[in-house]
């Protein structure tokens, strides 16, 4: 059989709910360090995908844009109802 008929499988280091945990643990600690309240920034983002919610301190801004909002709704919900 020829290596060119099968399908080979990927698999990521760090599966996608480690991958939420962390960026948004990051996420948490940079605005608080810079002294917002992080639960409202980050339910402001969600809500209205508006990334000005996040601040740009440690990059945290962009890794939360890594995100894909329904994914971390679901997450979150999950975690929430201990699914």
């Amino acid at each position: 059989m020829n290596d060119m008929d099968y399908t080979r499988k990927f698999s990521v280091n760090m599966n996608k709910d480690d991958e939420i945990r962390s960026i948004l643990s990051s996420v948490y600690a940079s605005l608080q360090e810079k002294g917002y309240n992080p639960i409202n920034q980050i339910v402001g983002y969600i809500l209205s995908e508006d990334p000005t919610y996040i601040t740009n301190h440690n990059n945290a801004r962009s890794l939360i844009r890594k995100l894909d909002r329904d994914e971390l709704l679901q997450n979150m919900l999950k975690d929430y109802l201990d699914l």
